[in-house]
């Protein structure tokens, strides 16, 4: 089978494009202020190196960068929360510094959200959200399904390079509840896990982010080799108007949160 074209040969590498599917555009440039939309009373901290800290005024968030330029992934978002000050982790979710931007963006969102309309914390520590909440849009876009004997489930895009796991029925507490990754399955170019106990509304925000339709912005040289033949770019700039397709749906509302507040 050949393979499909590159839509990007005939472009400038400092063109800025907006494609599609997000998962396979790459990180996008570094803005701390857009991965974590934190209210102006957590503590943000960044060092020269480029890692970065933050926490919650109850000290029971705390969220981190620490880059590391030398690895493949270029080092590691780290989400931890505790149901009690400096008390053992309740849950983590880590993700690839390799995780495109939008995606982060998202997840940390409804973070967000979640912190500030639930002065008591409750739904970060007692999520009751039903696991389909998380992969419903999967399916709905496309997604195969795939259940194993070992307890898990696997969602996967049409190509194969984005996948989710769901392990839904598995005793061990050291392995990911969920997980996630965009690229060649033996050689992902990013990956997310959930631990047990992540609440399911920020897995449910993050999948419905990996399949939104509305477009990631980058520039041509930023975008994964590997990967960029199975792109299509959704829009230019305005000097390459001619480039432009059939504009795309607005992108769709999130799954339902599931809780009340």
């Amino acid at each position: 089978m050949p393979m499909p074209s590159d839509p990007f040969t005939h472009l400038d590498p400092d063109q800025q494009v907006k494609v599609l599917p997000r998962h396979l555009a790459g990180p996008g440039p570094l803005d701390l202020t857009t991965v974590w939309p934190f209210p102006k009373d957590w503590v943000v901290r960044q060092a020269d190196d480029g890692a970065a800290f933050a926490s919650s005024p109850c000290l029971r968030l705390f969220t981190t960068l620490a880059p590391d330029p030398d690895q493949p992934r270029k080092g590691t978002w780290t989400v931890t929360a505790h149901s009690a000050p400096f008390g053992p982790a309740t849950w983590q979710v880590t993700f690839d510094a390799t995780t495109p931007a939008e995606l982060l963006h998202d997840f940390h969102t409804e973070l967000t959200d979640l912190y500030l309309q639930d002065s008591s914390q409750d739904h970060l520590f007692q999520d009751h959200t039903p696991p389909h909440e998380a992969y419903a849009l999967l399916l709905a876009r496309g997604w195969g399904h795939e259940v194993k004997t070992d307890g898990t489930q696997l969602f996967r895009d049409p190509q194969s390079l984005g996948v989710v796991r769901h392990r839904y029925a598995t005793p061990s507490t050291d392995t990911p509840l969920w997980s996630a990754s965009g690229g060649h399955p033996g050689e992902p170019y990013w990956r997310a896990r959930f631990t047990r106990g992540t609440p399911t509304t920020l897995v449910a925000a993050f999948t419905a982010s990996l399949v939104s339709t509305e477009p990631a912005s980058r520039a041509v040289k930023d975008i994964p080799l590997p990967t960029r033949h199975q792109l299509y770019v959704a829009a230019t700039t305005p000097a390459q108007q001619t480039s432009v397709s059939t504009p795309l749906p607005a992108s769709p509302p999130r799954p339902g949160p599931g809780r009340t507040r």
